[in-house]
């Protein structure tokens, strides 16, 4: 805020959201803390970008008046967003009585000894405030959490990406593939114990009388039960 003798200003820059073809307000405020009448006057740098409502007026003895001031649509963005264009704003003691339409050129001129208080104001272009991303909630919301492996070696489901989490009905074909396996694999390891026994059984009898005889046996046994063990998976 600038506090001069006759009026103080609020703001000193005068910010835009600048947005292309898009015709953007900015607000402006004078308070006269005074117990004058005071005039004002508003100029610009650049007067056919910018419409001032109103560029002229009075300022009642400790009163206020709003100042909006307008930039035109524009159709391209300046480079680096910089902008130099500028406002003056004129102020004098004027007499009691005197009205916006009472005010004339002559009163802001310093070469007929009025005493003119002058203060200067910015333009800057600031981006306008971006919208939330919607690619980017929708990606946080449905990123699904990771699978890890745990010390044991096991999966952990609850981290699980969504793909390798399976519906009630193919878990439980799943659960019965598995026990299925382990009973083949059961048996397997069975048959193999079994065959070891018969195989030992079969080196001792060979080193004995009608040994023979006894090892054709044990042969047509276990034939007998490898046979059994096929047809049954079959």
């Amino acid at each position: 805020m600038s506090t001069g003798e006759l009026l103080s200003i609020e703001p000193l820059e005068l910010k835009f959201p600048f947005e292309l073809k898009k015709q953007i307000d900015c607000p402006l405020q004078l308070s006269n803390k005074t117990e004058n009448y005071v005039a004002f006057k508003v100029k610009t740098t650049n007067p056919k970008k910018y419409c001032v409502r109103p560029n002229t007026g009075v300022v009642s003895p400790q009163s206020t008046c709003d100042i909006i001031v307008t930039m035109q649509a524009q159709k391209e963005a300046p480079p680096d967003m910089q902008c130099r264009d500028k406002f003056l704003l004129q102020s004098v003691k004027v007499e009691d009585g005197v009205s916006a339409k009472d005010i004339t050129a002559e009163m802001f001129n310093k070469e007929s000894g009025h005493v003119v208080e002058e203060c200067k104001l910015r333009v800057i272009y600031v981006s306008p405030p971006q919208p939330p991303s919607l690619v980017a909630e929708e990606s946080e919301e449905g990123s699904s959490p990771r699978g890890s492996v745990s010390d044991n070696g096991n999966y952990n489901i609850s981290e699980a990406p969504r793909s390798v989490i399976e519906s009630p009905e193919k878990s439980a074909e799943t659960r019965a593939l598995i026990a299925k396996l382990t009973e083949e694999k059961n048996n397997a390891v069975q048959l193999s114990n079994k065959l070891r026994l018969e195989t030992e059984t079969l080196r001792r009898s060979s080193k004995s009388p009608g040994g023979v005889s006894f090892m054709t046996v044990v042969i047509i046994g276990l034939l007998g039960i490898i046979l059994g063990y096929f047809m049954k998976k079959t």
